[in-house]
């Protein structure tokens, strides 16, 4: 019984957090537990479980007596994460690059060249959704040589965060004005040629671009501002 609840809890917290990153449920949007119990077909407690999940890895608000919500966003917000994810991505990086063996490099050149051979739009324009994933496993190989758990999954978790800001630009890897796809070729050719500060300079700017393009588009949006 207690392994089944877990498995129901597991597939709730994926569906809940995956229509969170796809904008489903809005930044700020309350998160009720009758009517997410209702909509997966399982017990108040499961919910309050992967909402609970959730929120320890800063993806939901829970707050006493008033229940569970999508985080909020704002330019502050943005501000504040981006410098998190440049102190804490490119310490990691770094990391990878002193302790990754023959094994880690293998699999950074692997999920890049699935990653450049993704199409990032659809054959209607619009992008697609398994680019995204793609893109999320090819940044999380160049860290995961760290060799240490806690820094990388402190450093996933900002990663995770950063994702509620996609539906305020346009998204990444479908930008006309840079070249992303060059972006990442040159990251992965200075971890393999083991030059870090070219690394963790290239990475610095490929997350600092990126932001800016939300800050441009929050800034010219009033409905968005906190």
């Amino acid at each position: 019984m207690a392994g089944e609840k877990a498995t129901r809890g597991g597939v709730v917290y994926a569906r809940i957090r995956e229509d969170i990153f796809q904008g489903v449920f809005e930044p700020g949007q309350r998160l009720r537990l009758v009517e997410l119990a209702q909509r997966f077909s399982v017990s108040q407690s499961v919910v309050r479980e992967a909402l609970t999940r959730l929120s320890e890895q800063g993806l939901v608000h829970a707050a006493p007596q008033q229940g569970f919500s999508v985080v909020t966003v704002s330019l502050a917000d943005l501000n504040e994460l981006t410098e998190a994810r440049i102190e804490m991505e490119t310490l990691v990086l770094r990391r990878s690059m002193e302790r990754g063996g023959i094994t880690w490099e293998a699999a950074v050149v692997a999920a890049h060249h699935h990653l450049a051979g993704t199409e990032g739009v659809r054959s209607d324009g619009t992008p697609a959704p398994e680019w995204f994933a793609v893109h999320e496993r090819f940044h999380q190989a160049l860290l995961e040589g760290c060799g240490n758990a806690r820094l990388l999954a402190a450093t996933l978790g900002l990663r995770d965060a950063a994702t509620l800001y996609r539906r305020w630009s346009l998204p990444v890897g479908h930008d006309t004005a840079r070249d992303v796809a060059g972006e990442h070729q040159a990251i992965v050719d200075a971890v393999l040629a083991r030059d870090a500060d070219t690394a963790t300079a290239l990475l610095a700017r490929h997350i600092d671009r990126t932001s800016q393009a939300l800050r441009t588009v929050i800034a010219n949006d009033p409905a968005d501002r906190p």
